[in-house]
């Protein structure tokens, strides 16, 4: 049965140390791994970096009350991935439709950056969520952190299949779909790195990949 990392999770110090700093400074956070979003019978996984600090860190879901959130939710929800109204909360009533959400990493980092070792003491949690999704089709990578991180628990080489945007790499072993798009961080954004009509044809490629 999959099981995400509980509050007691001690596996990485910096991000140990650095949520007690924060359970500190914002006793009201949910400060703790953040648990996946979205049912284990689904076909779509997408899989970001980590937690915000002031996003999935203080509400307990991935994406939610985040930037990228702003860029992920209403998209899933234009192409009929997701139903509702996204209000930034936990308790928005918003429904993912056959997608399922979770991060390399489980816990905010510091400067939102993660370490090698931190996305490696992850990999069990990730590994096991793939183990537990009997009708996953497609995995939607935002950035190559968390493009590496699927290779990396699926045993490929991550010089197999380069992370570039808009790619979609056969893993035929699994018989997955591995679609990588740039992260839908303010900064990527801001930058124009990448946009929203970037990403929604990203989500339109990956529904249209499924049928």
């Amino acid at each position: 049965m999959f099981t995400c990392p509980d509050k007691s999770c001690h596996k990485c110090l910096r991000l140990l140390n650095f949520r007690e700093e924060n359970i500190k400074n914002y006793p009201s956070y949910h400060n703790g791994p953040v648990d996946s979003f979205g049912e284990l019978s689904a076909q779509i996984l997408v899989v970001g970096l980590a937690p915000g600090l002031h996003g999935a860190n203080q509400t307990g879901r991935p994406f939610t009350n985040d930037y990228a959130g702003d860029v992920l939710y209403p998209a899933l929800k234009k192409y009929g991935l997701a139903e509702g109204h996204y209000d930034k909360r936990k308790d928005d009533g918003f429904t993912l439709l056959n997608v399922r959400i979770t991060n390399s990493v489980r816990c905010v980092p510091p400067q939102n950056k993660v370490t090698g070792e931190e996305v490696k003491n992850c990999g069990a949690y990730l590994i096991d969520e793939l183990n537990n999704m009997p009708h996953l089709k497609i995995i939607l990578t935002l950035g190559a952190v968390a493009h590496n991180a699927v290779l990396s628990v699926l045993g490929y080489k991550k010089s197999q299949f380069k992370f570039a945007h808009g790619a979609v790499h056969h893993l035929d072993n699994h018989k997955l779909l591995l679609i990588n798009s740039y992260h839908t961080s303010r900064y990527n954004i801001n930058t124009g790195v990448l946009t929203p009509q970037m990403f929604d044809e990203i989500i339109n490629k990956v529904k249209n990949l499924l049928q």
